[in-house]
């Protein structure tokens, strides 16, 4: 026999005595547990594609908004004491994707991507974090600014082997029965034929009350029972818009904070409450590589944070706050060749509104605009308006150098938004590339690499503008990056250290004093497997 397998064996015997043992002993140690280390009070907040490039780009545009000198302006959860890291492959793959991160997260086992609390065979079933609190007596709230059957909302309350069954996974939340749902929508209310039953009707019959006017979420009262809150403004994926796009006067309903501060009033009381809150969109704006509109929808998941805070402070010794990502998104990193060592972020406050917004003027363009008549400088106009980017004449351009030399920021970063020709000639290509049907543009690597899947002008005016700020990005998908968790409160202090993300399952299970052999025996034989290790 190899010393392999005799390893192996000796490793297994050490997980069964284990598992005897915490099975023979978790009954009479758990009341013991139970004491005023256990939070009454836990909020997780993930921002989905954070990790730290996407904490420390809204950092810097908040301290170049205040300061013309290097500085970092910190979000609240930036000062939290305890601060540990997170690794986030999947089970097939160093790249995770949400939902084999979640399932890692609130269900404590990996599985492979796309893939819902099931494991990589996809006939095992996992209980999750929120379901054990649940059955403990806790209010359990779940809030997303994407839809709400997204993989990460759906990973505190899906079984499913697919992330895309939207509908699937909206009947497995109506079976939750948790008490309160807040953000997005459904992407397939009526199935992907559009011929089931509504999933709101389905809903109102488990109890459920549904709310889709602002009003009627703002008067929502903890009478009202078990509730679903979807935000009045969504887009055409069921999520809520784009925080950016409150600087253009749009109305985008209810924001993250208004959800959070909402479900707190909602389930606050003497069994206490589990809340999970994700930030969605900066995933989704890092997949377009769109730093601006990032970076604004972290803005608003800190602000939901400090709603969080400001209920911690009230309630000190009974709250735990954690706040962590599931895994980076985009590859975005603090410094661009183009601009060697210096940054130049305040110009992102230059954006108007978000990637996707624009693209909907590309497309009526495309649209209206016969193809041979079609032209840039018919945008140049919007495109300046939206992102400060411009042409500047002769005359115009020695102005500004004159001013510069006297010490005239505002000159200066107008000077560095100007259009140089190379920058010029890439525009006009991605113009040329957005003027063809989308069935018709071409599907070679080197486009993928230039546009992705989104509009090629609109990719080409974030990554310009991008890069004259001092970001750079290496992909429009997820990467293989370490994620920061911070906490604060009861327990906070077991998030401290470099470990695995399926190790946030255990720590929760642990601080909460949950006995886990109340719910899946796979569940407490991985920890026996961990113990022994």
């Amino acid at each position: 026999m190899s010393s392999l397998r005799k390893g192996l064996q000796s490793k297994g015997l050490r997980a069964l005595m284990l598992l005897a043992m915490i099975l023979t002993l978790i009954s009479t140690l758990s009341p013991a547990l139970a004491s005023a280390s256990t939070p009454k009070y836990v909020f997780l907040f993930i921002g989905d594609g954070v990790s730290v490039p996407q904490v420390t780009a809204t950092q810097i545009y908040l301290g170049s908004l205040k300061s013309k000198n290097p500085h970092v302006e910190s979000l609240c959860f930036t000062k939290f004491p305890a601060l540990g890291m997170m690794t986030t492959h999947a089970a097939d793959s160093f790249i995770t994707d949400s939902a084999s991160a979640i399932t890692a997260m609130a269900a404590g086992h990996k599985t492979n991507d796309g893939v819902i609390n099931m494991d990589p065979s996809k006939k095992v079933k996992y209980k999750t974090i929120a379901e054990f609190a649940r059955d403990k007596g806790m209010k359990i709230g779940i809030i997303s600014s994407v839809s709400i059957d997204h993989a990460t909302p759906a990973g505190f309350y899906a079984r499913n082997p697919s992330r895309n069954n939207y509908y699937e996974i909206a009947l497995d939340l109506a079976e939750s029965n948790f008490d309160f749902f807040g953000g997005g929508g459904f992407r397939e209310p009526k199935g992907k034929d559009g011929k089931q039953k509504d999933v709101r009707e389905i809903l109102k019959e488990k109890g459920y009350k549904v709310v889709e006017r602002a009003e009627e979420i703002r008067a929502l009262k903890p009478s009202d029972g078990k509730v679903v809150a979807i935000n009045p403004v969504l887009d055409k994926e069921a999520a809520l818009p784009y925080a950016i796009n409150r600087k253009k006067g749009m109305d985008i309903g209810l924001s993250l904070a208004e959800f959070t501060r909402k479900a707190i009033e909602m389930l606050d009381g003497p069994q206490g409450f589990f809340i999970m809150v994700e930030g969605g969109k900066v995933d989704w704006a890092c997949h377009a590589n769109d730093a601006a509109s990032a970076i604004h929808d972290m803005l608003d998941f800190n602000e939901a944070v400090e709603v969080a805070l400001k209920f911690y402070e009230k309630h000190p010794n009974e709250t735990l706050i954690i706040v962590t990502g599931d895994h980076e998104c985009g590859g975005m990193s603090m410094g661009f060749a183009g601009t060697r060592y210096q940054t130049y972020f305040k110009i992102l406050e230059r954006q108007k509104i978000s990637y996707d917004e624009f693209s909907k003027i590309v497309s009526k363009y495309r649209e209206e605009t016969p193809r041979d008549k079609a032209k840039l400088e018919d945008l140049l106009p919007k495109i300046e308006e939206l992102f400060g980017l411009k042409l500047l004449d002769a005359e115009r351009r020695k102005a500004l150098e004159e001013k510069v030399k006297t010490g005239d920021i505002e000159a200066a970063l107008e000077l560095h938004l100007s259009l140089n020709e190379d920058e010029l000639i890439e525009l006009k290509k991605a113009f040329e590339m957005s003027m063809l049907p989308k069935d018709k543009r071409p599907k070679d690597e080197l486009t993928y690499k230039l546009y992705g899947r989104y509009e090629p002008l609109t990719v080409k005016i974030t990554h310009i503008l991008n890069q004259k700020a001092g970001i750079g990005w290496t992909s429009y998908s997820h990467t293989g990056l370490p994620v920061p968790v911070y906490a604060i409160g009861v327990g906070s202090e077991v998030f401290k250290g470099y470990y695995d993300n399926t190790d946030l399952f255990y720590k929760l299970c642990n601080i909460l004093n949950i006995d886990i052999s109340k719910g899946n025996i796979i569940s407490v034989i991985s920890y026996a497997y961990r113990l022994a290790a």
